[in-house]
């Protein structure tokens, strides 16, 4: 051994990110199993050796009996033990390599890292992150996302786990964890935490919804969350490939928080059942499908970003609600009018609600005997029932409805057979002689006449439409 060993120990360390002592330690060890298997012995004390820090020089010797030892010159070691402490230094070696991958790692787990893609193996990406593989399950990918090899890939390092003989790195890029970290590395405020990010809800690809607020009353949380005309937000925006992100203002009061939340919509009035966790919200007709959002997406973002779950009624069927509850408990002896008034204020607005919160909150809450919150509970589950029945049925009279539209509509543009609507109503009637116009009674097929025989020429003419014209015109003038 020279310095030369000691330099390629140096080199090892320093790229594996492996303490050089204990590189050295490691050495020694293989050095005692090669002694061992040259003597063939199993005592582990029996023999000892020993490398110089500086010079690199190894030294072996064997304990004897009589507490005294005798040095091993490596030249009588042969091939067989060299073989062996090759093997056993490669073995620890590794071993060092992935305990000091799983302590690195472990350290920045939650960290953003940049790396390079380089294959995909059963839809999992694999990641050259450092100098380690990480790989990204298909749970943690965006939708419709799709690397090639040599892409730059910038993820979140969601996971770190010890797999036996290897490190196993989970990354993602779908995790709403990785959506806050961007935030953090785009806006200094952030990172600094003067804004501080209070909640968050994610849909990876398609919508994000992030709610934040400022310690600091001169910094606006949102302005400096989008940027100089979104500097900062197109940024994010472009690093997710065109996802949309919503930044919400924070507010200690949930109905003002919900109604920041269902933006863009135009919230008329929040009413809150703490009892249910359940908000219920009040928007105008044209407001109604920009608060639901494009299959239900806006509405279930608000509701995982708040933490209640949201009703969106219309204000003709918040009335109807609360005109079916009170026409349900109005005639009950104890109901009075400031009874229902707290009720609505308790956000119980329905003969649904009522059935859910139990008679044990209307005994504690609204000040009701045991005997007339039981009937009231009862009273208000039996009309559940009918309003719930009066609703399939007109639901399935709108699906109905619309069938037959479409099967009207179909069947005019030819697209289905004649015999497809067997016996259609009058309004099908009505929209079908509204575009093509009554049928004439004596019309015929366009080729009706040709099969038939034609006429002699002994048989006189058929007189034309111009000529029956012309004669009842002279006829006329002769009267």
């Amino acid at each position: 051994m020279n310095p030369e060993t000691l330099r390629i120990l140096d080199s090892i360390a320093r790229d594996r990110n492996i303490d050089r002592d204990l590189l050295i330690r490691d050495l020694e060890q293989a050095m005692i199993s090669a002694a061992r298997k040259h003597f063939n012995s199993l005592d582990a004390e029996e023999f000892g050796c020993s490398m110089d820090r500086v010079t690199g020089e190894i030294k072996m010797w064997r304990n004897l009996e009589d507490g005294t030892h005798e040095d091993i010159p490596m030249e009588t070691l042969g091939r067989i033990p060299a073989q062996t402490a090759k093997q056993v230094m490669i073995q620890r070696f590794r071993e060092d390599e992935r305990s000091s991958l799983l302590e690195e790692f472990s350290k920045r787990r939650g960290e953003i890292v940049t790396g390079t893609a380089h294959r995909y193996e059963g839809g999992a990406l694999v990641v050259q992150v450092d100098r380690a593989e990480g790989f990204m399950p298909r749970s943690e990918q965006i939708p419709g996302e799709q690397f090639h090899a040599g892409d730059r890939v910038r993820c979140l390092i969601l996971d770190v786990r010890d797999a036996g003989s290897q490190v196993k790195i989970v990354l993602s890029r779908s995790h709403p964890d990785f959506i806050r970290r961007l935030f953090e590395a785009e806006v200094p405020e952030v990172a600094e935490h003067v804004i501080e990010v209070k909640a968050m809800a994610r849909e990876a690809g398609f919508r994000t919804k992030i709610a934040v607020s400022s310690i600091d009353s001169k910094v606006d949380a949102v302005g400096a969350c989008v940027g100089v005309r979104g500097s900062r937000i197109r940024n994010i925006v472009d690093e997710l490939g065109g996802e949309k992100i919503d930044i919400v203002r924070w507010n200690e009061s949930s109905q003002i928080l919900i109604a920041n939340a269902l933006k863009p919509a135009e919230v008329e009035e929040v009413s809150l059942c703490f009892e249910l966790g359940r908000a219920t919200i009040i928007v105008r007709e044209d407001q109604l499908s920009l608060a639901i959002g494009r299959r239900g997406q806006n509405v279930r973002l608000a509701a995982r970003l708040t933490g209640w779950d949201i009703d969106i009624l219309t204000p003709a069927e918040f009335a109807k609600s609360l005109e079916t509850l009170e026409q349900t408990l109005r005639p009950m002896e104890g109901v009075s009018d400031e009874v229902l008034d707290r009720m609505g204020a308790l956000g119980m607005i329905s003969v649904f609600d009522v059935e859910e919160v139990g008679p044990g909150v209307l005994t504690e809450e609204l000040g009701m005997s045991e005997e007339l919150a039981e009937v009231v509970v009862q009273q208000c589950a039996e009309q559940a029932k009918i309003v719930a029945e009066q609703q399939q049925k007109e639901k399935e009279e709108a699906e109905r409805k619309r069938a037959e539209e479409m099967a009207v509509g179909a069947a005019l543009l030819g697209e289905l057979p004649e015999d497809a609507i067997a016996e259609p109503d009058a309004r099908a009637e009505s929209v079908a002689d509204s575009i093509l116009g009554p049928e004439p009674e004596s019309a015929a097929p366009a080729d009706s006449t040709a099969g038939d025989p034609q006429p002699s020429d002994s048989s006189p003419p058929e007189p034309s439409a111009v000529e029956v014209d012309e004669e009842t015109i002279a006829q006329e003038r002769a009267d």
